[in-house]
């Protein structure tokens, strides 16, 4: 009977499956691995926002997917970028975030755990960020408690069949805004061999300027940016002088822009992903891309500056690390070589796998516009320029310093935008005020030089968001507009928000209305 009975408690002591428990140090330090999306949000942000226009009528370098992002249509088509595997992908990472909180609190919540902590915290509070800007509204103090937002998991799932409701955006921005300033609490503990693959100081400083960009607390944005640019930004911008010494094939300047090496990458992040197809130099989700018409009327290729007019040529030669354009039959791209494509093989004799690719979540170039931006929205005009002034002294290759009186007299010298006169100057209609003149100009400008700086990607899109950007579509007929069609998405266009996915909606979560 004894032997019988120890027989049993051995048996009943023994997991039931494979799972791992996650009881020490290191083994919280491999789960949060896992604590990053993996499907990236950047090609449906992309895709829906005014980077791209219709090329050519019959162009059939497309997929339904993409038509059902260009036009604003509920994604109904599956594809690894689709909204519903971004979804699925935020939602397990924040539960490795998760189980990665519980472990540690079983583990005693030690001052040795304080970095993984950090970590876990930064994560959990990013993937609602992801989730929160693509499937609702944006941030708005008039419409945050009424908004729908997404539901803010705080602990691991445990129960077959769970039900949840969604909170409201406002309620949302709280509860990142908790995890962000408790997990910079203790960033500085972090320790990895490769740091820029997982949320480091600088990152995290990164995401809380970005963060605090959307939710409106401007001083917050100099405050943290600010952490992330140190005494001598200059220093920690892109190095474009060395990436123009590299093969200018469209696809080594890529590889590099990614680099770890590189300090102006804060996070990078990777995924199964088209993104190096549809950002380099193949014909591959060309139908809707970004082209020479929006490259030289509002983009890389326009030939006024603050520093001068140029021609055509001269503008394209402005900078020291050239746009690409591709042409021909159904092919009309530009792009800068930022999306590398990678093929990761699972069975290379039959020379199958998966298309992958690597991005920078968080730049410190992108946090110095942001900081740029934030000086501007509260009349440090000065400051906003010099920053400006660090932003083209990197990029451009004969640079000129500007002045405030030559940014607003590059502002005034456009006319708004319409889709058969485009400029790139768009009327702006934010959820705040902003006063006409200098304000504006350099707001305007700021703007320009952001949708420069993320072009492929996706920030664009909640750029357009945050100012409540109208956007028309257009077919291109060869490099010209054919055709002004009557797609229109507004401020605060129900389309704005993402379509929750089909499953989630049947489970019972209340659906965006359309």
């Amino acid at each position: 009977a004894v032997l019988g009975l120890a027989s049993c408690n051995s048996y009943l002591d023994t997991m039931p499956d494979n799972r791992a428990e996650v009881d020490t140090p290191e083994k919280v330090r491999k789960l949060l691995v896992t604590a990053y999306p993996t499907t990236p949000y950047i090609f449906s942000a992309e895709v829906s926002s005014d980077n791209v226009d219709l090329v050519g009528k019959n162009n059939p370098n497309s997929s339904i997917f993409s038509d059902e992002l260009f036009y604003w249509n509920e994604v109904r088509e599956m594809d690894n970028e689709a909204p519903t595997n971004v979804w699925g992908a935020n939602y397990s990472a924040i539960a490795s975030a998760n189980h990665a909180l519980k472990a540690i609190e079983e583990l005693g919540d030690t001052p040795d755990l304080k970095g993984l902590k950090a970590e876990a915290l930064l994560c959990r509070a990013y993937g609602h960020f992801i989730l929160v800007n693509m499937f609702s509204q944006h941030y708005s103090e008039e419409f945050g408690e009424t908004d729908l937002g997404v539901h803010y998991m705080t602990a691991p799932e445990t129960t077959l069949d769970p039900k949840y409701e969604r909170e409201s955006v406002k309620s949302n921005y709280e509860n990142i805004e908790k995890d962000i300033e408790e997990g910079l609490k203790y960033i500085k503990e972090t320790n990895y061999d490769i740091p820029k693959y997982h949320f480091n100081e600088k990152a995290a400083y990164g995401f809380a300027a970005r963060f605090y960009l959307y939710k409106g607390d401007m001083e917050k944005v100099i405050k943290y940016a600010s952490e992330v640019l140190g005494a001598s930004p200059s220093t920690m911008l892109r190095d474009n002088i060395y990436l123009a010494t590299l093969p200018q094939d469209g696809t080594a300047t890529a590889r590099e822009f990614i680099s770890h090496n590189l300090k102006a990458n804060l996070l990078l992040l990777t995924g199964s992903s088209n993104l190096g197809l549809a950002y380099g130099p193949y014909s591959i989700e060309s139908r809707y891309t970004h082209n020479k018409l929006l490259c030289d009327t509002e983009t890389f290729g326009i030939v006024k500056t603050p520093w001068g007019d140029f021609s055509e040529e001269e503008a394209r030669a402005l900078y020291i690390i050239p746009y690409r354009y591709y042409s021909g039959t159904n092919l009309n791209k530009v792009i800068m070589p930022r999306m590398p494509y990678f093929f990761e093989y699972t069975d290379p004799v039959a020379g199958i796998g998966y298309r992958k690719t690597v991005y920078p979540a968080f730049t410190s170039d992108e946090t110095l516009l942001s900081r740029a931006e934030a000086y501007v929205r509260t009349k440090q005009y000065g400051l906003a320029v010099q920053d400006i002034n660090l932003w083209l002294q990197a990029y451009v290759k004969e640079y000129v310093p500007v002045t405030q009186e030559n940014i607003e007299k590059w502002a005034q010298s456009y006319e708004y935008y319409t889709p058969d006169k485009p400029t790139p100057k768009k009327v702006l209609n934010p959820d705040f005020t902003i006063e006409q003149g200098t304000q504006e100009d350099l707001l305007q400008y700021v703007l320009y030089l952001r949708r420069f700086e993320t072009v492929h990607m996706g920030l664009r899109w909640f750029d357009i968001k945050r100012y409540g950007i109208k956007i028309t579509r257009r077919l291109l007929d060869g490099e010209n507009i054919g055709e002004v069609l009557p797609n229109v998405l507004e401020k605060r266009d129900n389309r704005c928000a993402f379509q929750l996915p089909p499953e989630v909606i049947t489970a019972g979560m209340t659906p965006n209305p359309r």
